[in-house]
């Protein structure tokens, strides 16, 4: 039965994406604003992300939320545990504002959802050309950022199995220094419900934990991301202690003779 209702959620993205890639697409031809093909992209994804729940009993919760700027030209950073495909939905549909990601091109090759974001005002990488797509992020980052636009990026560079820990790389807030935007650590358990590369769902409730905004003026990247990847590890711990093994009690002092 999980199988089903997972591929029976599959089924409904596929069929769904196509006229809402078609208005998108329609819509830029028609020069209209990317805030306008934004909001399109944006109802399609919370509609996969009510389809998760109606077909795999996938529901979430959130907390942290009166975190968040409520300027609409208050850029920020956002720095988001990855843990599997929920949380690119989940994330731009409960945010107050347009999310733009960070993400490699050859995502752009992928029929109808490819072409959808490749009309949208975000930011596609060549990985292999290394500083070039950096200054590319940057250049793009900080106009964004003055526009209101949040950027949106997941520090360890790739979904993670659930209760690991990957490398959390400074690209994120080496842009969020450059650009003078603070970062805003985002835990999400999503690997409850929808592990890395798994196509079977299981019912249960993602939890999304938003951090309060650090200041960026004065500090140095790799300090920085450190300070983002404590906060967001020990979330995870609070959020999902199943996932993570128990730190041993320390061994009692030695009796003085």
């Amino acid at each position: 039965m999980p199988f089903l209702r997972s591929l029976l959620h599959m089924l409904f993205m596929c069929v769904t994406v196509i006229p809402y890639t078609l208005v998108i697409l329609l819509l830029r031809l028609c020069g209209a604003s990317p805030d306008a093909r934004w909001k399109v992209a944006r109802a399609w994804l919370a509609l996969c992300v009510d389809a998760a729940g109606w077909f795999c009993g996938v529901r979430y919760r959130v907390q942290g939320m009166e975190h968040l700027p409520n300027s609409d030209t208050d850029g920020v950073v956002l720095l988001s545990k990855h843990q599997s495909t929920y949380e690119t939905f989940l994330l731009p549909a409960i945010m107050p504002r347009p999310l733009a990601y960070v993400f490699k091109k050859e995502l752009l090759q992928i029929p109808f959802f490819g072409w959808s974001i490749g009309s949208l005002d975000m930011i596609h990488i060549d990985r292999k050309h290394g500083s070039r797509a950096f200054h590319k992020v940057v250049e793009q980052g900080k106009r964004l950022l003055e526009k209101g636009v949040w950027v949106i990026m997941f520090p360890e560079g790739t979904r993670m199995a659930r209760g690991e820990v990957g490398e959390y790389k400074t690209g994120a807030t080496r842009l969020a220094i450059m650009a003078g935007k603070p970062v805003v650590p985002v835990a999400v358990t999503s690997a409850k419900c929808w592990p890395r590369k798994a196509f079977v769902k299981t019912p249960g409730v993602v939890d999304v934990s938003i951090g309060k905004p650090i200041p960026t003026v004065g500090r140095k990247h790799e300090e920085l991301m450190a300070e983002v990847q404590a906060w967001i590890e020990a979330e995870m711990r609070r959020l999902d202690p199943e996932a993570y093994p128990a730190v041993p009690a320390p061994l009692p002092a030695p009796a003085q003779g």
